[in-house]
């Protein structure tokens, strides 16, 4: 019974001397600031949404930096087209027959009159022999015939023969002098049948191309499938120019001894100045182009047949010593801006506009220098207005 009477109400249990109300007091603290960094994230989320809602991206075009020579700030017209030469031949064979000898390569210089290639020759070498006999059996008889006429004479000027006879020794006398004509032609016939197995280099030049090789039949209009025409393909060498193809609409751009620089495919570094020589009076209809014929006035040896050209047409009066200064790297002067007293470009990464500031040189035309903060091949936005800022977002427009 003692202890039902025990007195409760002084027990209390003393909260400050434990960390059960000072762990939650904490734990609220740290749930309102994660509450508040949600609402923080999403309220920059929903700004950055709302902000690429409301301001679309701005469409840019594209310019490539490149290299651009000082002749070009006078370009008029620009063109495509191909090195050829104005000297070219497939040599083949005026006989028929079977290629027993070829001297060139492919890369071989070879002079005017030189022996190329030679076909068998047996069978007209034997005829030319044949015409040859029949030419002293003939004028063996021009011999006695003209000795037979001169007795004949002889006896009917004195009266001991018919007139008969004389002209019959003079009748056989033609015909041998007739018949030696006609051998001599035979000769002459079989020589150049024989000559016809040889084929020669018409002019001086370079062997472009081997068509046939040892073995094979050689024809002059190649009727058999196996047979070949041209047995190899020269051209000279010192004859190159580029045949360009104009469209009509800007061929009044173009006239003649205008001047050009020609730029290869091979060799994008190297220009050669050029002339218009001709303007060929007709028009392609498939292409509506008219072909343009270009000289070069200085090249190297390292142009060649069938090398794609690109080739500017310049002003009037453009002189050639700017053609022969170096190219400078170039870009659109509409690329380049001024941000706070600073010449830039503008790049694209990450489909924003990122800033790049540059040196400015010489203005060409539509170009300017870039002499430093670029290089060449470097892609900028091609036109610059005030809504382009760095860090901008941007996408590029499609040509």
């Amino acid at each position: 019974m003692g202890k039902k009477n025990v007195d409760l109400s002084s027990l209390r249990i003393d909260r400050s001397q434990q960390g059960v109300g000072g762990t939650s007091k904490s734990f609220r603290s740290l749930r309102k600031i994660a509450l508040w960094a949600v609402v923080i994230a999403g309220l920059a989320a929903g700004y950055l949404f709302f902000r690429d809602i409301l301001n679309p991206p701005i469409e840019v075009q594209l310019a490539t930096v490149s290299l651009t020579s000082q002749a070009q700030a006078n370009a008029v017209l620009t063109a495509s087209g191909y090195v050829v030469a104005r000297r070219k031949a497939a040599v083949a064979s005026k006989g028929t027959g079977t290629l027993v000898f070829l001297g060139v390569e492919e890369g071989d210089k070879v002079k005017k009159g030189q022996v190329i290639a030679r076909l068998d020759d047996s069978d007209v070498a034997a005829t030319l022999q044949r015409a040859r006999e029949n030419l002293r059996l003939a004028e063996a008889d021009l011999y006695d015939a003209k000795k037979s006429l001169e007795r004949q004479r002889t006896l009917v000027q004195r009266e001991l023969i018919a007139q008969a006879e004389y002209d019959a020794a003079e009748a056989r006398y033609k015909r041998v002098v007739a018949s030696i004509d006609g051998a001599k032609f035979g000769v002459k016939e079989a020589e150049v049948a024989v000559e016809n197995t040889r084929i020669i280099a018409p002019f001086d030049g370079t062997v472009l191309k081997k068509n046939a090789d040892v073995g094979e039949i050689v024809a002059p209009l190649a009727g058999a499938a196996s047979s070949k025409a041209a047995v190899v393909t020269i051209a000279d060498m010192s004859s190159l120019e580029v045949e360009a193809d104009v469209s009509e609409a800007n061929i009044t751009r173009v006239v003649p001894d205008q001047s050009c620089e020609i730029t290869l495919d091979a060799y994008p570094q190297q220009r050669y100045p050029g002339l218009v020589t001709k303007i060929v009076p007709t028009a392609d209809r498939a292409k509506a182009t008219v072909l343009v014929k270009i000289k070069f006035k200085s090249y190297d040896q390292r142009v060649l047949p069938e090398m794609g050209a690109k080739i500017t047409f310049l002003a009037t009066g453009t002189a050639d010593s700017e053609m022969s200064r170096n190219p400078v790297l170039t870009a659109p002067a509409a690329a380049v801006a001024n941000r706070n007293n600073r010449q830039v470009v503008f790049q694209v990464q990450d489909n924003r506009a990122a800033e790049l500031p540059v040196v400015l040189g010489q203005r060409l035309g539509n170009l300017v220098e870039i002499k430093q903060g670029l290089k060449e091949g470097d892609k900028v936005i091609a036109k610059i207005d005030e809504n382009i800022r760095a860090g901008s977002k941007v996408t590029v427009k499609s040509k």
